[in-house]
């Protein structure tokens, strides 16, 4: 939440911030697995829960840019996919930052002459870092909170 007294380091920070969770949907959207991994620090850790962390383990776990750059690749099996963004809360303290960003991931794809829509809802917990003047992703956990799957007549 941002506040009158926030200076304006901070609401560029936050904007910059923002910038790189909606980069990292776009890249998804475009198939640019390199592009996404560079979004990242040489040594990240993204996980990837079915459940709320805490109450389940992560049912997968990618380390630093080379398995990041493979996983981010397999969306290249989806005909299309489209992540929508919504809400997001970011705490900045100094060159670090934690953060919640929610996003709604649709995967379309045709599976024996079906045309199948996946809609994903997710949260990201994010821990970001400045690196040379730049926002990162240092850490990343993924939480699934439901999934719809259903064909599609689009």
């Amino acid at each position: 939440m941002s506040s009158p007294d926030m200076f304006p380091e901070q609401f560029a920070d936050r904007l910059a911030i923002r910038e790189l969770v909606d980069a990292y949907a776009h890249l998804a959207d475009r198939r640019d697995a390199q592009g996404q991994a560079a979004l990242f620090t040489d040594d990240a850790r993204v996980a990837v829960y079915d459940g709320e962390p805490g109450t389940t383990g992560p049912a997968q776990t990618l380390n630093g840019r080379d398995e990041l750059a493979a996983a981010f690749g397999s969306l290249r099996t989806y005909d299309k996919t489209t992540h929508f963004i919504g809400q997001s809360t970011v705490t900045v303290d100094g060159d670090r930052a934690t953060g919640e960003t929610y996003c709604l991931a649709h995967h379309l794809w045709t599976e024996e002459g079906q045309r199948t829509l996946m809609v994903m809802s997710i949260r990201y917990h994010d821990a970001f870092v400045r690196q040379d003047s730049r926002w990162h992703f240092a850490e990343r956990r993924l939480i699934v909170d439901w999934v719809d799957r259903r064909p599609s007549t689009v």
